[in-house]
């Protein structure tokens, strides 16, 4: 169980870093409880269900993120690796 707690904290930190600065809306306890609740999760995936499938979760959720991410911004005309126009994003953000 220590490989998918180690991916599962790389991940973490890796989109984090990368993508903590359009974090600007949500509280910080709110992102948070938003990674101990992915790490929950991973755990209890990987105790019921086995590595296999812990992989699955490690590695779908993010991707499924990923690809809503893309079409939520494009419907909304915001561009999805810079946020711009950032007032736009923002105040879709606060809905």
């Amino acid at each position: 169980m220590a490989a998918e707690w180690l991916t599962s904290a790389i991940l973490i930190a890796v989109l984090t870093t990368g993508f903590g600065h359009f974090e600007t809306v949500r509280p910080w306890w709110a992102r948070v409880t938003r990674w101990l609740a992915y790490l929950a999760v991973t755990g209890l995936i990987g105790h019921w269900a086995g590595r296999p499938w812990t992989f699955r979760w490690i590695f779908a959720l993010p991707t499924l993120g990923a690809v809503f991410h893309v079409i939520w911004c494009r419907r909304h005309g915001i561009n999805p690796l810079t946020a711009e126009p950032r007032d736009g994003y923002e105040q879709l953000r606060r809905r």
